[in-house]
């Protein structure tokens, strides 16, 4: 394929647009963070990289403590909204009519609409350059009960969460395989012939996909807001 070298910039994606909730139930707020991920499995840890002069910087500095929220399609506006405005002047959760709920091991607030909620604190503080980024232990998972089947699996898929691509929203698509199924066989070509597949298929067509959620604005391109 034909390739364009561009200088370095943040250009991993898909990410999760994630809703972190910060401080506590009586002075909370809500902040949108794209620069976010796992660290390790075990112990099971995370990260937010945050700018020093935002709001809510201040909050985890004071606190120690977030929560990361995955969001689903109808919360997006919410999550676009949580990451113009500083939580400085404007309540977030009332503005976007957002419930706290209690959460169960930090004291900042879960967000009630959201299907995933992980509770966090902050182990260490290292700053990158622009941002500052909160290395964290997960404390616990929460999950919305409608996302279990009868044998008790996890199904994110019927949350419809949204993904994050240079500065635009996205629905996540279909389902196109599982952890291992490359190394299981087939009856055409077993295992070489499905890590090579694309060798045999069509080219795919270079025009931009439809989008499916509004486009944010070209200034809000950034991995976290305020």
């Amino acid at each position: 394929m034909a390739r364009r070298t561009l200088k370095g910039g943040a250009m991993l994606a898909p990410l999760p647009p994630a809703l972190v909730s910060v401080g506590t139930e009586e002075r909370a707020n809500l902040i949108t963070i794209g620069w976010t991920g796992i660290t390790a499995t075990i112990p099971p840890s995370t990260y937010i990289s945050v700018r020093p002069e935002r709001f809510s910087h201040r909050l985890l500095m004071e606190n120690g403590e977030f929560v990361i929220h995955l969001a689903s399609e109808d919360l997006a506006p919410a999550v676009d909204f949580c990451g113009m405005y500083t939580g400085e002047k404007v309540d977030k959760f009332e503005k976007c009519a957002l419930t706290k709920a209690k959460s169960t091991y930090v004291s900042c607030p879960t967000v009630e609409e959201c299907p995933v909620a992980i509770e966090c604190r902050v182990r260490e503080v290292k700053n990158m350059g622009s941002h500052d980024v909160f290395f964290a232990d997960i404390l616990g998972v929460s999950v919305d009960e409608k996302l279990f089947d009868e044998n008790g699996k996890i199904h994110l898929e019927w949350a419809h969460l949204i993904a994050y691509m240079h500065g635009e929203y996205f629905a996540l698509g279909k389902k196109i395989g599982k952890f291992g199924y490359s190394a299981t066989k087939s009856e055409k070509g077993g295992v070489k012939g499905k890590v090579a597949s694309h060798k045999t298929k069509k080219p795919s067509s270079r025009s931009a996909p439809e989008k499916t959620l509004s486009k944010t604005k070209k200034a809000h391109r950034k991995g976290e807001r305020k």
